[in-house]
């Protein structure tokens, strides 16, 4: 696999979702999720549960995703991108489900920030420092 630095996000997301497509052919709802840091994937995934429970009985999925499901789904993921503006760390999480045989997905993008990289550009002021006028 080629390092991930030489890898655009869009790219990588392709990358992710070829990952998962054996995964989501056994799904048919959940939540892929992405960790950026560094405008790099991580660590990412599928929430989900397996089975679900109605009147007293287990049943598990009965169909997955299609393969024309997971394409689409895919090129969606790779187009919300357009939608995250100005950010390095995050996470962006797309929750899906087959709803009369077709497929919805709502995105998330959260992005992160860490106090600690802001006070090293901007060093703390002293009490002392602050109060003087």
């Amino acid at each position: 696999m080629p390092k991930n630095d030489l890898l655009s996000l869009s790219r990588q997301i392709d990358i992710v979702f070829k990952e998962l497509e054996k995964e989501m052919a056994h799904l048919d709802s959940g939540n892929v999720f992405v960790q950026i840091r560094n405008n790099m994937i991580g660590k990412f995934g599928i929430r989900h549960n397996p089975i679900s429970g109605r009147n007293g009985e287990w049943s598990g999925v009965e169909e997955g995703l299609t393969a024309m499901q997971i394409k689409s789904f895919r090129q969606m993921a790779i187009e919300s991108l357009k939608f995250k503006n100005h950010w390095t760390h995050g996470e962006i999480s797309y929750e899906f489900a087959i709803r009369k045989g077709l497929l919805m997905v709502d995105t998330v993008i959260e992005s992160n920030y860490n106090m600690a990289n802001h006070m090293i550009r901007y060093p703390r002021a002293t009490y002392s420092e602050a109060n003087v006028e």
